[in-house]
């Protein structure tokens, strides 16, 4: 056989993975039918796949990140899963189980915009949640808004979530019942900078950028 008949290794082992993973996430027809008209209108639509990612949790259930990228550029740790015919969905690998047996589905409302991803899967919160603290100092500060602060200040309808992190400090924008609340302020000191500060050893303040004059909903106490 000649060479250029030869399946390269990587490309082998990715057409494999991606047949067993092909029941592990799903999208429905419709939903698929509408990714596919969004990306034909992308420069180089036919070579993207749609990598979508867990960046968080608000409340109970997961945030997402969808977004179009190049197959080819695809980082190692995406899983890749195909999906009907001619799209690839990629998962990074450490949101995959986190994704098991999820769905992306358009609303059931049809006045609805965009895409609705149902997914049976809750993220693991509270008090006595596992964290996982082997990534960057980003990566771990999002991982203990997750679990253990925005469980916490969800009950009053808010959320935090990271900014950026620069140096020792750690930038964070308040949400929900939490944007113009008059505990703002003892929210960010004595409750995230505190908590962060005990877990992740590089952090030492915290600072919020919310515009709290535009919150509309605040939860008082």
């Amino acid at each position: 056989m000649a060479l250029s008949d030869q399946m390269a290794p990587a490309d082998a082992m990715r057409e494999s993975m991606m047949e067993t993973r092909r029941e592990t996430f799903s999208v429905t027809p419709a939903a698929l039918e509408k990714i596919l008209e969004l990306r034909a209108s992308e420069v180089d639509g036919e070579q993207l796949a749609l990598r979508i990612e867990v960046t968080g949790a608000q409340g109970v259930d997961y945030t997402y990140d969808l977004a179009f990228e190049l197959l080819a550029e695809a980082d190692a740790s995406d899983v890749p899963f195909a999906v009907g015919e001619g799209l690839t969905v990629l998962i990074p690998d450490r949101d995959v189980a986190k994704l098991d047996a999820a769905s992306l589905d358009l609303p059931s409302n049809a006045n609805q915009p965009g895409l609705v991803l149902r997914n049976p899967n809750r993220p693991d919160l509270g008090p006595n949640a596992q964290l996982d603290l082997d990534g960057t100092v980003e990566d771990n500060v999002r991982e203990v808004l997750t679990k253990r602060i925005n469980p916490s200040i969800a009950a009053h309808g808010g959320f935090a979530e990271l900014v950026s992190v620069e140096g020792d400090t750690v930038v964070v924008k308040l949400g929900g019942g939490c944007q113009g609340c008059g505990m703002a302020n003892a929210t960010v000191t004595a409750g995230i900078e505190r908590t962060l500060r005990e877990l992740i050893p590089e952090v030492e303040r915290v600072v919020d950028l919310t515009d709290h004059a535009s919150g509309e909903n605040p939860y008082f106490t």
